[in-house]
């Protein structure tokens, strides 16, 4: 009985609820922890685009494109590498819908939150690698704030574990093979802390070494698939190509994406050191903006 009380105590409690009522007006925790990332990542990057020569408001600007682009993106990746929970025999597509159930791709929201910035730069004559360099720091924060609604829906936790630290899970949140064990790694809580520090070290390392030309990007790849890979293979939740050659899909993509981003640094830094001296592709608009 004692060691169950001290279990009990030395462990993380899960929410009962997730969902708020303002009368008729549900209020998801899900969806306030994205929200509450999105104002992080717009109010840090702004802070940082303008450090960088920018105008005021032009990052709120370029989320207007990158926020639907991005939640778009992280759905459908979502949707594609776990299909046969939406699709076949006894399912419902429509719920591939539901966004507010969860299911959000980071991989797919940050390809088609870059598209957006991609199509917004363009449209007010920006540099597109300032200004990501500008945002990346910010996406970290955002991601894992974002995380914390993973927790509310008791979702994508990791293997059991009876460290003091081990999440609990209500039995109808637990997958087949693991209705006896009580706590589990809470992976939302390690990916939100690795994001945190990565932010961190991105922003010191871009103030030491005054990185430009892409180079914050690819430090944020580096630093967050770095992170990914060790805590993607602590989850037990299925996925569409659960294994391949070994290991997760996901484990892959952090390992080729960090691969990527680093033979991308190194090259950049030899191509284009230091830093872009103006933040746009037009000269009236920088003299404008000054």
């Amino acid at each position: 009985m004692s060691g169950l009380v001290a279990q009990t105590v030395l462990s993380i409690p899960s929410p009962g609820n997730g969902v708020w009522h303002l009368g008729p007006l549900p209020l998801r925790a899900y969806a306030l922890c994205i929200v509450a990332g999105i104002v992080a990542a717009v109010w840090i990057a702004d802070k940082r685009w303008i450090a960088r020569g920018g105008a005021p408001n032009e990052i709120a600007d370029l989320a207007i494109w990158a926020v639907p682009f991005g939640m778009v993106g992280g759905r459908l990746y979502h949707v594609l590498t776990d299909w046969e929970l939406y699709f076949g025999e006894d399912k419902n597509p429509v719920t591939a819908l539901y966004v507010w159930r969860g299911g959000l791709g980071v991989w797919g929201a940050i390809a088609m939150g870059a598209l957006g910035v991609v199509i917004g730069a363009r449209f007010k004559g920006i540099k597109l690698l300032p200004v990501m360099d500008a945002m990346a720091p910010g996406v970290l924060v955002a991601q894992a704030l974002g995380r914390w609604g993973n927790y509310f829906n008791q979702e994508l936790f990791g293997r059991p574990t009876d460290l003091p630290w081990g999440l609990e899970i209500d039995a109808g949140h637990r997958p087949a093979g693991y209705l006896d064990e009580p706590t589990f790694h809470p992976t939302f809580l390690y990916e939100s802390l690795w994001c945190l520090a990565a932010a961190v070290l991105v922003i010191w390392a871009d103030r030491r070494f005054k990185l430009g030309y892409g180079r914050v990007v690819a430090l944020y790849v580096m630093a967050y698939t770095a992170g990914r890979a060790w805590i993607e293979m602590l989850r037990i939740d299925s996925v569409q190509l659960d294994d391949v050659l070994g290991l997760r899909w996901n484990v892959w993509t952090s390992i080729i994406l960090f691969a990527l981003a680093l033979a991308y640094f190194l090259w950049s830094r030899r191509r284009h050191p230091g830093r872009e001296q103006s933040v746009y592709r037009r000269e009236d608009v920088a003299t404008e903006v000054a």
